[in-house]
């Protein structure tokens, strides 16, 4: 969850470190830090809060160093605190690290060192990497960088769990080592400097050009050079790769927050992702996927597994598959599907979504999947991610960086992507050819009706000015509708901090609708013709009983409810992406009304790289 920056060059330090370090402030935390190696050797400044408030601590300014590093903490081990924030200093002051991660045996780790006499002054996990490097170091022969080498992986193959780690080493004043196991971690390579960090778009406005790194992977880096090693220290190629992203993507662009410019490029990251994927009265373009009929044929279930919002985006098109390809589909929390044992072989086929590509849980149930010998394929936004080094197969949305913490252009462009990916399994088997086309039509047609939804939002922020004091929501509705009301339902909790609850419509009568009483606001998503009256039976339920009602349709209505937003109409596999448009502006509008930071929600982080 935490953000790692680092840098190596002829430029001071400081400055690139700390705007590393803000690019990161989106993936959540609550203390910052940098370490510089001065004249005198490492110093270290670190503090609880933002990164703001670590520029105002006294001696930051005086940084000359050209190398270091710089950690914004997510508190795990630990409460937030100045001891507890990274980066960490061995006893010695010999070694300073900044870690992403968790070490699980780092209880038994912290009793091996104090028996070595070690003491420790900060609740964390991290800090026992420091000291067990300086333990292998004093321990080693070596004079060479081989010793800082040796020294580091020796210690690495002592941990248990997961990290990417930066190391400085005061006897090697021109290097830093650098190291990744199950948390991410880039470098970007410049003209006599080279950039570190956990996310691309924290140093994209510095270099295009990034060696990838996988597991158990480490590299010696001086200004110059990055060398790289396997845990043996084998020396190992490593290709550089070019990343395409406009690193003014990464900018607010005139908007307030992240989040209110992401919603609005939705109509951009959806066309971007189509891209030719769907061409004019021809078959579907996936070349990612060399999945054929036989196979296709063969496999008797689909599980899609993700997290929090992407696994909404894989409900979503639960039906979509189903409906397409006739085969049954499995959607399920990552966090749920790795422990459970699931039912899966080479007749599966698994598909895994998360943003980031970083998300622990998804990695692990996708490796899981693996395991059992079935086919994986990663849905992801990030290009070198980690799922997209272990999948089989991986499909790129291309949303461009999403910063704010609560997702939106990812959940959409997820969805179109899914649906793509459907519509090329049926047209391998040879079904539904009819169906396909109208339904290709109609994707076609989305960005310019997304354009539509968001230029009519006033009456949603007027309806979110009446609402944002109130302390429970509940959004309600049918089929594919309940899955955008468990996102908005999500989207409104995340930025706002309001209980809200989603239901299957029809389940109201069955529990939920003894929470209904006068003033209680309900939402509802209403887009499938063929559940209209059912439907509004459901709402007039509520407005019975004295509930506010927001209704986002494209049905005709003849009702007098508080609040009704029209969106266009379209096919209903695909009208998700519509319809959780006006639930984004609402959460949103209400958020700002509550003076709340819209982009990073208390206790949330943008990628979720611990369990």
């Amino acid at each position: 969850m935490c953000g790692i920056v680092g840098y190596i060059g002829e430029k001071k330090a400081k400055p690139i470190l700390i705007n590393g370090l803000l690019r990161l402030e989106y993936r959540g935390y609550d203390s910052a830090g940098i370490a510089t190696m001065e004249n005198s050797g490492i110093r270290n400044i670190k503090n609880k809060g933002r990164v703001s408030e670590l520029e105002k601590i006294d001696g930051i300014e005086k940084l000359e160093g050209t190398l270091g590093i710089g950690h914004t903490r997510w508190a795990t081990h630990g409460k937030p605190s100045s001891t507890n924030s990274h980066p960490h200093l061995d006893n010695s002051e010999k070694f300073a690290v900044v870690h992403n991660g968790i070490i699980e045996n780092y209880a038994d780790l912290k009793e091996f060192l104090k028996s070595h006499k070690y003491h420790f002054l900060s609740e964390t996990d991290t800090e026992v990497i420091p000291n067990l490097i300086h333990f292998y170091y004093e321990s080693s022969k070596e004079k060479n960088e081989k010793r800082f080498m040796h020294a580091v992986t020796d210690a690495c193959k002592m941990l248990k769990g997961s990290y990417a780690l930066e190391i400085l080493c005061s006897d090697f004043p021109k290097n830093m080592v650098v190291v990744r196991k199950d948390s991410p971690l880039v470098i970007g390579k410049g003209t006599g400097e080279c950039y570190i960090s956990s996310d691309i778009p924290a140093i994209l406005s510095f270099t295009k050009d990034f060696y990838l790194l996988n597991d158990k992977e480490f590299a010696f880096i001086d200004k110059n050079n990055v060398t790289f090693y396997d845990e043996n220290l084998n020396k190992i190629d490593k290709e550089l790769k070019n990343i395409t992203w406009d690193a003014g993507a990464a900018e607010k662009d005139g908007y307030p927050d992240f989040m209110l410019k992401e919603i609005n490029e939705q109509p951009k990251s959806i066309r971007e992702t189509i891209g030719s994927r769907l061409p004019e009265k021809s078959a579907s373009v996936l070349p990612e996927i060399d999945l054929d009929k036989k196979f296709l044929q063969s496999i008797n279930k689909i599980f899609i597994v993700a997290c929090g919002t992407a696994m909404h985006a894989g409900m979503a098109c639960k039906t979509t598959f189903e409906s397409l390809c006739e085969i049954p589909v499995e959607v399920e929390a990552a966090s749920e599907f790795r422990y459970r044992n699931p039912i899966i072989n080479e007749k599966t086929l698994c598909l895994f979504i998360t943003q980031s590509g970083e998300t622990a849980d998804t990695i692990a149930a996708l490796k899981l999947a693996k395991a059992h010998n079935s086919k994986t394929i990663a849905i992801s936004n990030v290009i070198g991610s980690s799922i997209s080094r272990e999948a089989d197969y991986t499909l790129y949305t291309h949303a461009g960086p999403e910063i704010a913490v609560a997702s939106t252009k990812a959940y959409t462009s997820q969805i179109v992507l899914l649906t793509i990916l459907a519509i090329n399994f049926a047209e391998k088997l040879g079904l539904n050819k009819e169906k396909l086309e109208e339904l290709k039509k109609d994707i076609l047609l989305l960005p310019t009706q997304l354009e539509e939804v968001l230029k009519n939002t006033d009456k949603i922020k007027a309806f979110a000015q009446k609402i944002y004091k109130e302390k429970d929501v509940f959004f309600i509705g049918r089929g594919v509708d309940h899955t955008v009301a468990l996102e908005g339902s999500l989207k409104l909790k995340e930025i706002s901090y309001i209980h809200s609850e989603a239901y299957p419509s029809g389940e109201l009568k069955h529990g939920a609708i003894a929470l209904i009483e006068n003033g209680v606001t309900v939402v509802s998503v209403l887009t499938n013709r063929l559940l209209v009256e059912k439907s509004v039976s459901n709402i007039q339920e509520v407005v019975t009983r004295g509930a506010k009602t927001f209704i986002v349709t494209n049905q005709e209505l003849n009702h007098d409810f508080d609040e009704v937003i029209r969106i266009p109409k379209t096919n209903i596999l695909i009208s998700p992406v519509l319809s959780v448009v006006p639930l984004q502006i609402l959460a949103y509008y209400i958020s700002k009304e509550k003076g709340l930071d819209v982009d990073k929600p208390r206790n949330l982080a943008k990628s979720v790289t611990v369990e």
